[in-house]
């Protein structure tokens, strides 16, 4: 590892050296776009529009129209005002000479501002279903945050209320909730999964799908969902993709920490424009070259078109996918560590894909949505004992499960004198087939798990929400309803069984402060998982009457909006949880599980689960200014859910205290700085079983089995981390670089943990001797075990990575 260092640090200055000497002076910058009312789509003539912090200004032209040339290249705001609409300010948006930068509004109109007012945009949006826990991420944002690889869900774990796992993986733990409690819409389709080598019933994995080439920015609500998103619990991300360049082709080529990619853009005619990319890995050739036992090879491909025929009509097409293989190394180095890995982790081959269309149809009032899309997920995986698949005597495990969502959304938004309305409906049909054969150990001996499952269902719902301004707009009100039935069984049938209101407040107490609050109930179907599990050929669940998970929030929260493009928000959060799915062949809830590869869920359950989260969340927010950057983001919380005993016990994500500062600094001729600090309290454990070592539990499971009697009575070190990144940009006539280096998890205080592997007798190298199994002597003969010894494993690795931006 210390040479790999060596190696990127002397690449590092090498490259820096090299490019330096070609530095372009050029100012050709140009920022365009459209100003349009956001319910009518009519196009706001005369708009004041204005580059914050300059003497630009410009007006919108009769089309609405602006325009901004020979500017220089670098990040500007841009801020728009208009009589009797709201004025917005859409920050850091990056100039380059190669390409024009694209800024549209979307105005939303202010009934009592009437008559000329000072013009006060802030800097965060605040929109009334949900003025509280939704924070906005730009794409520049994303790009540039230390440790943050490109990867949108590690930029998210900057933000209060969110808990990491291990450094390799993207589970994203918000509140305390478990990692299957998130649900992500990009330009409006829904997509399952963000992440590859997905955890069925779960959410996260070790790398993102989504190319942030295609990204304008992300809300992430962490709590006050609107109506009109549902199916989640714990978080909603709503991804907003930039359109395609609409003057001539572009091309973007990047070498990042993992995978290389591309990405084209451009016209097809006058009225469409499209994104494509394809990015793959380079992982398994460093990890095979330095002799790591396992190859993980994803490639992804990521695609939108847009067709707007008038300015009342818009078509947008969607697609995402991806194709995961998790291949071992055989030829690895047999060290213990190598071997234990080998002999533990199957093989795995996955593929996944949504696609989608969105109708978009403008009125004198208002506007509406149609969303027809289908997503897939195909999951396979098997284990061979010693990896040895001559014969089926040896097969551990054989999996392979499809899931199929076909889904159609109308939703309609329009203004009726003071209020704002958002009404729809929508349906899925839904396809879930699993083939299971499986050797596991559990607390009660062993168990041959070997079912096959196909069933089908429709989920049905509708949705509503009002929202009004009172006393000259200093109190916002909205008042949600939702309900949602699915076919599966009657306990899930009736949508009134689940009705889904919610109340959101928020109150100007002056220019710049707010009090916020929020609360509702909301509902999610527990995983395709648990709901095809079968045994002697029945649903097991549906005859355990498996229901609809609910949990009821409450928020409240303090905001302080600065003049400086920055803000403090302070809020606590209680959520309680009802009718969790509870694990019968384990005895844990199963909001404990989700954050490691495999599949979640697969086994028999009661909805008699229950849990509670609670905490306080501070945050610092500074958009870029006068060249500085930052967020201090602070959490206290507790995750609790009921055990065997129905006593409330810390859950697997119960990290009491979190701190991220992230701060950044732009210097003269484009280059930039940045730190990021992480600090978080450690994680319960559950330790292994006592009689892990027996000789019948690792011939099938390869490892310890934890306890789950003791589930979470330990607790792991705390760790703390520091990513840094530099970057430096170059931007020329007709095309521009960025290079950048990125140091990951440069360890501070590591968090170890301790892993259970059978003691061999090693050579004078340390490498095992033979097959190296002893049988301990000590036992009875009809209870074998093997001698079991202890290493510690780091959960967090320093990873020094060269990326290369060149866009054409």
């Amino acid at each position: 590892m210390l040479s790999m260092k060596k190696w990127f640090l002397k690449l590092t200055i090498f490259s820096f050296s090299l490019l330096l000497v070609t530095i372009s002076h050029s100012q050709s910058g140009i920022i365009k776009g459209n100003a349009n009312d956001g319910l009518t789509n009519e196009p706001i003539i005369f708009a004041n529009v204005v580059l914050v912090g300059t003497t630009i200004g410009t007006n919108t032209d009769e089309n609405g129209y602006f325009e901004f040339t020979d500017l220089e290249p670098g990040i500007y705001d841009v801020q728009i005002s208009y009589i009797g609409y709201k004025s917005i300010t859409i920050t850091e948006q990056q100039v380059q000479n190669n390409r024009p930068t694209t800024v549209n509004f979307s105005l939303e109109s202010d009934a009592q501002q009437l008559e000329e007012v000072t013009i006060k945009a802030d800097a965060f949006k605040k929109p009334v279903e949900s003025p509280v826990s939704l924070r906005t991420i730009g794409v520049t944002e994303i790009k540039r945050r230390p440790g943050g690889n490109r990867d949108i869900s590690r930029v998210i774990q900057s933000l209060p209320g969110v808990t990491s796992s291990v450094s390799f993986r993207n589970d994203l733990i918000i509140r305390g909730g478990a990692p299957n409690e998130n649900r992500f819409y990009l330009d409006d389709v829904e997509v399952p999964n963000i992440n590859h080598f997905a955890t069925q019933g779960a959410s996260g994995g070790p790398a993102g799908i989504i190319n942030v080439d295609f990204v304008k920015e992300v809300d992430f609500y962490s709590g006050a969902f609107p109506a009109n998103r549902g199916n989640a619990l714990s978080s909603v991300f709503q991804f907003r993709q930039k359109d395609g360049r609409n003057d001539r082709l572009g091309f973007t080529a990047t070498v990042g920490a993992t995978d290389l990619g591309a990405t084209l853009e451009g016209p097809i005619g006058e009225k469409t424009t499209f994104l494509f990319s394809a990015r793959r890995s380079y992982l398994q050739f460093l990890f095979e070259a330095i002799g790591l036992p396992f190859l993980p090879i994803y490639n992804d491909f990521q695609a939108k078109v847009k067709y707007k025929p008038n300015n009342k009509e818009e078509w947008t097409f969607i697609g995402l996918g991806a194709i995961d293989n998790f291949e071992l190394n055989l030829d690895a180095e047999p060290t213990e560590s190598n071997l234990y890995i080998l002999e533990n982790i199957p093989v795995n081959n996955q593929w996944n894909y949504t696609n989608g269309i969105v109708y978009k149809r403008y009125s004198d009032k208002g506007y509406t949505t149609f969303v027809l899309s289908r997503n897939m997920l195909n999951n396979e995986a098997f284990k061979y004992t010693n990896n040895d698949d001559s014969s089926e005597d040896n097969l551990l495990l054989r999996y392979k499960s499809q899931e199929i969502e076909n889904k159609l959304r109308v939703e309609h938004k329009e203004r009726v004198g003071l209020y704002n309305l958002i009404y729809g409906a929508g349906t899925e049909f839904v396809k879930y087939n699993n083939s299971t054969q499986n050797k596991i150990f559990t607390s009660s001996g062993p168990q041959d798990i070997n079912y096959t499952s196909d069933i089908n269902f429709v989920k049905y719902y509708g949705f509503g929400q009002i929202s009004r301004e009172y006393l000259e707009s200093r109190l916002v009100l909205s008042l949600g309803l939702r309900m949602d039935g699915y076919s599966y069984s009657s306990d899930m049938s009736n949508p009134l069984d689940h009705l889904s209101p919610r109340l959101s407040a928020s109150y100007r107490l002056n220019e710049n402060w707010s009090l916020n609050a929020n609360a509702g109930i909301y509902y999610q179907s527990p995983p395709y998982t648990v709901l095809g599990y079968k045994e002697e050929n029945v649903l097991v669940n549906k005859e355990n009457n498996v229901k609809l998970i609910r949990a009821s929030h409450i928020v409240t929260g303090l905001e302080w909006n600065t003049s400086q493009s920055s803000r403090i928000t302070l809020e606590g959060y209680y959520k309680h949880y009802s009718e969790y799915p509870f694990l019968l062949r384990d005895n844990i809830s199963l909001a404990n599980l989700g954050g490691d590869f495999g599949i979640v869920g697969n086994e028999p359950v009661l909805s008699t689960g229950k849990g509670r989260t609670f905490g306080a969340e501070f945050l610092f927010q500074q958009r870029l200014y006068k060249g500085f950057y930052g967020i201090l983001a602070y959490t206290y919380g507790h995750s609790q859910f009921e055990d065997a005993s129905a006593e409330f016990i810390p859950s697997a994500w119960d990290s009491r205290h979190i701190l991220n500062t992230t701060i950044g600094k732009q210097f003269k001729k484009n280059w930039e700085a940045g730190i990021n600090l992480r600090v978080q309290s450690g994680l319960p454990i559950t330790p292994a079983a006592e009689d892990a070592s027996l000789v019948e539990n690792w011939d099938r499971n390869n490892a310890a089995y934890p306890d789950y009697s003791r589930i979470n009575s330990l607790r792991g070190d705390a760790f703390a981390a520091l990513d840094f990144r530099v970057d430096k940009k170059w931007f020329f006539d007709k095309w521009s670089l960025n290079l950048y280096l990125d140091i990951q998890n440069f360890v501070l205080s590591n968090a170890s943990s301790t892993t259970l592997i059978l003691d061999r007798p090693l050579d004078s190298e340390g490498n095992p001797i033979g097959d190296g199994i002893i049988e301990n002597p000590n036992d009875p003969i009809d209870e074998q075990r093997y001698l079991l010894k202890s290493v510690e494993d780091s959960a967090t690795v320093t990873t020094p990575s060269i990326g290369v931006v060149i866009s054409i």
